[in-house]
Formats: structure tokens, C-alpha cells, sequence
């Protein structure tokens, strides 16, 4: 599959049950843009995310994926070329580190350069590598989480508050690591707080869709 190079947006709406979470989103989002997503919690920040990771289909509009040459890629497919982190979402928790990552590269690809090794020592959890996951603080849960996405061979990384459980030391480690991988990329950030948003060129905001008819 062609890596993803834009996703736009024709009158993206989303509801459950009988209330609209955000009504008419249109935008085209590009490589080489790093987006900021705003909202107040609940406002439908986290939904918007998993609509364009394709694990949601939106009730009204379409989500559209374009490689470079402006092809369509399939919809079913574009989860191979997409990468999501966020508090939420496990990890196999009763592996070590090693294990995680042996598992996850079965999956997607790491960036070019680095192994498993290599991740670990990005991570600064060299020392922690044969401890289960289950044992580590939640904020060296929260780097795991983010250094996997960060450092897949993915066109769209998805990341929903990235520093939330991060002391003052992770937070810089996350600013540094995601510069560090973003170019060539379409990143769309998701957060309350402005730390998250320090690479970012773009923003939406959800609220903006509260009242659409």
C-alpha cells in the first residue's frame, strides 16, 4: 500500500444515540502538517481521532485517504499505515518491554535505524527492558505507548494527550522524540493542554462543530 499523503473531510458528522458530538467537519489534512485538536473534555476529541484512524465511521460525511499521486486508499486498508497513541489503549501487560516491542514490529514497521535495542535506548528505559509492564509507573507506561507510534514506519501518527502521567523530563522527552520523527508525516495531536501543541502548524477546534445544521 502507497503511504497515506492527505485525508480529507466532506461533512464529517458524528452522533450516539440521538446527540450530535460535531456536525460538518470539512478539511483536508496533509503531510508535513502537525495539527492541533481542541475541545473541552467530552467535546468529542478522542471520537474525532478514531474517525480518522477508520475505527469509526462517521453518520453523515466521508473520510477520504489520498496517497501522493492523488490515488484513493481503500478505507479497510489504511490501518497499516496509521499509528494511535493514547491513555486508553492497553498494552500486554504481562510481557516485558523486549516482548512488547518483539510483538508490536510483528505489526509495523520501526523507523529506518532503529531495532529493538535502539527503542529502548530512546525510551531511557534500558534498565526497566525485562520487567513486565505491569510493574512500571504510569508515566514509563504513557513513554512506551508514545515512543511505539512515534517510531513506526507510519504517513499518519495519531496521538490523544500524549503527556498525560508525564513528569517535567517526559514531557521533554516527547517534545524531542516527536520532532525528531515527524518530518514527512501527517500528525494530529489531540489535548486540553497547550504543552502538547509546542510543533504544532495547525489547529481545529471540535467546538467549532458543536451547532452545524
Amino acid at each position: 500500500m502507497s503511504p497515506c499523503s492527505s485525508i480529507v473531510l466532506d461533512g464529517v458528522s458524528k452522533k450516539f444515540q440521538h446527540k450530535w458530538i460535531f456536525r460538518g467537519i470539512n478539511a483536508t489534512l496533509n503531510q508535513g502538517d502537525i495539527i492541533s485538536i481542541t475541545g473541552n473534555n467530552g467535546s468529542g476529541k478522542s471520537t474525532f481521532l478514531k474517525i480518522l484512524s477508520g475505527h469509526l465511521s462517521p453518520n453523515k460525511g466521508e473520510t477520504t485517504y489520498f496517497d501522493k499521486t492523488n490515488n484513493k486508499i481503500d478505507r479497510d486498508s489504511i490501518y497499516q499505515d496509521v499509528t494511535f497513541a493514547a491513555p486508553y489503549i492497553n498494552m500486554m501487560s504481562r510481557l516485558n518491554l523486549v516482548e512488547n516491542i518483539e510483538l508490536y514490529i510483528r505489526f509495523k514497521s520501526l523507523q529506518k535505524g532503529l531495532n529493538v535495542d535502539a527503542l529502548i535506548d530512546l525510551m531511557q528505559l534500558k534498565h526497566a527492558a525485562h520487567k513486565e509492564l505491569r510493574f512500571y509507573s504510569s508515566g514509563m507506561q504513557q513513554r512506551v505507548k508514545l515512543a511505539l507510534a512515534i517510531c513506526a514506519d507510519t504517513s499518519v501518527l495519531l496521538l490523544d494527550e500524549p503527556t498525560t502521567n508525564l513528569d517535567k523530563q517526559g514531557m521533554e522527552w516527547y517534545t524531542s522524540t516527536l520532532q525528531q520523527f515527524s518530518q514527512d508525516r501527517l500528525i494530529v495531536i489531540a489535548s486540553n493542554e497547550e504543552r502538547d501543541f509546542q510543533l504544532c502548524n495547525r489547529s481545529l477546534s471540535i467546538l467549532d462543530y458543536k451547532k452545524k445544521k
